[in-house]
């Protein structure tokens, strides 16, 4: 279909062209994509299951979990069904409105997490350093707020980008480079100045981010102080596994994050491709392994698991 050349973006077409130079592997691409897509549904589903059904785990580090869990959805679910309609059916078209609507989700799932894995790291250092302030302070009501701050923050940093994106006139021909719409793969396609999308993209969301991040090395700096000077070597140990999981979360979200927001910004020699393919790895690989990670170290989810679906598999049978 030929490209359109129009000035107006409320009616602009846009191209996803998908992995640029590997358009003949689409379609094998598409495969592991769509296996790690259907595990990751499955395992972030089974944990949200098994939370809301065990009202023993109805505490803040599974309920911050459980928001994870439902970020990780929206995340995947956003970006991923589109991209296999790409490789699947050529479905390379996509108007304006869902682009813009796809970018948003996109960007706004990922900060809202990191307010979440903020709150994570919040929740190990009360539990560690302050065990008996730990009712008082992570309070049903304290969650549900800190739920409502991660999305009313998350909005007012994306929304504006909608408003940004909305005043540039497009000119044609509208391709992406990507398999998903994203602020500043879009506002390259103007035919305008974008140095304010430039500025805004880089500094604010990232600078939001990075106190995230400093913020969670600042409490696992007081975590790790006060597990040396536990005097038990046992509960070191145990203490420790109950941050182990949260670090290994923390790793699969910001390194790729880190890597591929500054890969699209200043890495020229970074092939496309390879940018590309850590792309759409990076909007898989958190909401594929979260739940793993979470299942295979903590015990109190494993034996939940097991139960809720023993249960439900007697049930089912009229045992």
């Amino acid at each position: 279909m030929p490209l359109l050349n129009l000035t107006s973006p409320t009616s602009a077409t846009f191209i996803l062209v998908g992995i640029p130079g590997m358009e003949q592997l689409h379609v094998w691409i598409s495969i592991p994509f769509c296996t790690m897509y259907l595990a990751a549904l499955l395992g972030n589903c089974v944990l949200l299951f098994t939370v809301w059904s065990e009202r023993s785990l109805h505490q803040p580090m599974y309920l911050f979990l459980s928001m994870l869990a439902v970020a990780d959805l929206t995340l995947s679910t956003t970006a991923v069904p589109k991209m296999l309609a790409l490789f699947w059916f050529r479905a390379r078209e996509i108007s304006f409105g869902a682009c813009l609507t796809q970018m948003f989700f996109l960007h706004f799932t990922c900060s809202a997490e990191s307010v979440i894995l903020l709150a994570m790291a919040f929740d190990r250092f009360i539990a560690i350093c302050h065990p008996l302030r730990y009712g008082a302070v992570l309070t049903p009501a304290a969650v549900a707020k800190t739920g409502l701050v991660a999305l009313l923050r998350s909005f007012c940093i994306i929304f504006p980008c909608i408003f940004l994106l909305k005043r540039l006139p497009f000119c044609g021909p509208n391709v992406i480079l990507h398999t998903y719409c994203e602020h500043i793969g879009i506002a390259r396609l103007a035919c305008a100045d974008i140095s304010v999308n430039l500025w805004y993209g880089l500094t604010v969301p990232l600078a939001m981010v990075m106190l995230d991040l400093v913020l969670i090395v600042v409490s696992y700096v007081f975590i790790l102080v006060a597990l040396f000077r536990l005097p038990s070597r046992t509960a070191r140990h145990k203490a420790f596994n109950t941050c182990g999981s949260h670090i290994c979360v923390l790793v699969f979200f910001y390194v790729p994050a880190a890597f591929t927001a500054l890969a699209h910004r200043f890495g020229w020699s970074i092939p496309r491709h390879v940018h590309i393919l850590l792309a759409n790895l990076y909007v898989l690989f958190p909401p594929l392994l979260n739940p793993v990670v979470y299942g295979v170290r903590t015990r109190q989810i494993r034996e939940k698991v097991v139960k809720v679906f023993v249960c439900s598999k007697s049930h089912f049978l009229g045992e």
